[in-house]
């Protein structure tokens, strides 16, 4: 077959592609956690003008804090549906559509915000909030799907993981912006809410250049060539006849297969450790309560004895402490591997989370303490970006094929933000009613994932699809493990150049 007249491309074009992806994808969950730190007070005082201005009623402080919890954790249960429905929304459009049609929910969420003010409603701002976590929702489904099936299998893992390092980013850009100086002052918080506009109209601008992932074009719609002219344009080179091999072979084990519903992947026994393993990595992800912080990252410091006026500099630390953690996990991460970054972040987050719990015991006795409690914060938050951050959304593109992968992803994500939701909604009374005994639920949470990794999650770390699923048919299947072993394991030569005229 003649493939004369096919784009060329370069290295560069996967490294923006990446980009472009991950500045209106997960760089948003990052962000549009982050911002809402800074105006609480107004929103707060907001919420209590506006029912003094309908109903002629003073709410009590703990009502206040009530609606603003809503609108802060509503965000979760947007994130939720978002999950849900970006299985389907992949099937059908395709990884990157999909990504660019999410910008609708982005766009009018940031419209709702700016007018808010205006429309004196606070209700629009908790729309708008639903509207952002469903962005955030798709984004955080599909973006790993999309570099995962991109990507060559010995960068996989670090590709996928640019995905929580935007993610981080996303943190600190929204913790900077949020500084009163800039757009978290009392005039311009709507501005501040709506200001996630702006990554989503670069995303807009730049993803429709780059190509559709390799594996959903050659898999999914059955174009080959399609998927040689993306392989070449993303690897910058001639398509590896082993690259193309492997996508063959996952499309020749699928074929005749339709896209798995999520409910059928729990009473399919060959798949059952994979979605074991997805379920709690990913529930443990929020559980660990990682991202509360930076929820309520003012409760935390109040508790740490940290002054109110140094309080936003302090959470600009934890938002730098985690994306220096993604960035170095990334470049570890194909060294060391998946199973150890996992087991070892849960682990090193335990042993924070007790010598935080000790620290604020003393607090009160001894003055430097305070300054032990944020340092421990800020390493709860670096052992975080350093495996469960980034690691956790490689699993599903790694461990399950192209048929029951975004099917995967829709219980995983659905797992994320049920908990984040949970998490967001009774961290401040954890805070409140256990106070320096906050981590305690946190550290046994974060330990007994580190156990289930160690002991039952195989590597993944270099390995094809088919090697892989071999492993979890071991622990799926136990004891009729050699029909499967007597399959012919494919060998496959890095290196070789698939010709125009052999494709």
């Amino acid at each position: 077959m003649s493939h004369t007249g096919a784009q060329k491309g370069s290295p560069l074009t996967l490294v923006l592609m990446i980009a472009s992806a991950s500045i209106g994808g997960t760089l948003q969950y990052g962000y549009n956690l982050a911002i809402m730190n800074a105006p609480t007070t107004f929103i707060q005082s907001f919420i209590n003008e506006t029912f003094l201005e309908r109903w002629d009623i003073q709410l009590e402080e703990y009502q206040v804090t009530l609606v603003w919890t809503i609108i802060v954790s509503i965000f979760s249960l947007g994130g939720f549906a978002g999950a849900l429905i970006a299985g389907p929304m992949t099937i059908r459009f395709g990884r990157k559509k999909c990504l660019l049609l999410n910008n609708i929910f982005l766009m009018t969420a940031a419209l709702l915000a700016l007018m808010s003010r205006t429309a004196r409603s606070f209700e629009m701002i908790m729309i708008s909030r639903v509207l952002v976590g469903i962005n955030a929702g798709i984004s955080m489904n599909v973006q790993p799907m999309y570099f995962g099936e991109s990507a060559p299998k010995h960068l996989r893992g670090a590709i996928s993981l640019s995905s929580a390092v935007f993610t981080a980013f996303g943190v600190v850009l929204g913790q900077v912006v949020g500084l009163r100086e800039i757009l978290g002052s009392e005039p311009c918080w709507q501005y501040l809410l709506a200001s996630n506009a702006i990554p989503g109209l670069i995303q807009l601008l730049t993803l429709p250049w780059f190509p559709e992932s390799p594996r959903y074009l050659l898999i999914d719609r059955g174009d080959k060539e399609a998927c040689i002219n993306a392989l070449r344009r993303l690897r910058g080179c001639e398509v590896q006849s082993s690259e193309l091999d492997e996508i063959l072979q996952e499309q020749a084990e699928t074929k005749g297969m339709r896209a798995s519903h999520p409910w059928e992947l729990f009473t399919d026994r060959s798949v059952r450790w994979q979605l074991i393993s997805v379920m709690i990595i990913s529930s443990a992800m929020q559980l660990c309560g990682n991202d509360s912080i930076y929820f309520y990252a003012s409760y935390v410091f109040k508790e740490a004895g940290i002054s109110d006026d140094k309080i936003q500099y302090a959470t600009i630390g934890t938002g730098t402490c985690e994306f220096t953690a993604c960035i170095m996990c990334n470049l570890l991460v194909e060294r060391k591997g998946r199973r150890f970054m996992l087991a070892g972040g849960f682990t090193l987050m335990t042993f924070w989370a007790v010598v935080f719990t000790i620290a604020l015991s003393f607090e009160h006795h001894t003055t430097w303490m305070s300054y032990l409690t944020m340092t421990c914060v800020y390493t709860y938050i670096l052992s975080f970006g350093m495996g469960p951050a980034g690691v956790t959304g490689i699993l599903p593109t790694e461990i399950f094929n192209q048929a029951a992968r975004p099917a995967a992803y829709m219980i995983a994500g659905s797992m994320m933000w049920l908990n984040l939701f949970v998490v967001g909604m009774i961290f401040p009374f954890l805070v409140s009613g256990l106070r320096e005994y906050c981590f305690v639920p946190f550290a046994a949470i974060c330990l007994l994932s580190a156990l289930y990794v160690g002991l039952f999650l195989p590597e993944t770390k270099g390995k094809s699809l088919s090697v892989i699923m071999r492993e979890f048919h071991r622990l799926n299947f136990k004891g009729q493990e050699n029909h499967f072993e007597a399959q012919t394991k494919p060998q496959y030569q890095l290196g070789e150049v698939c010709l125009s005229t052999a494709l």
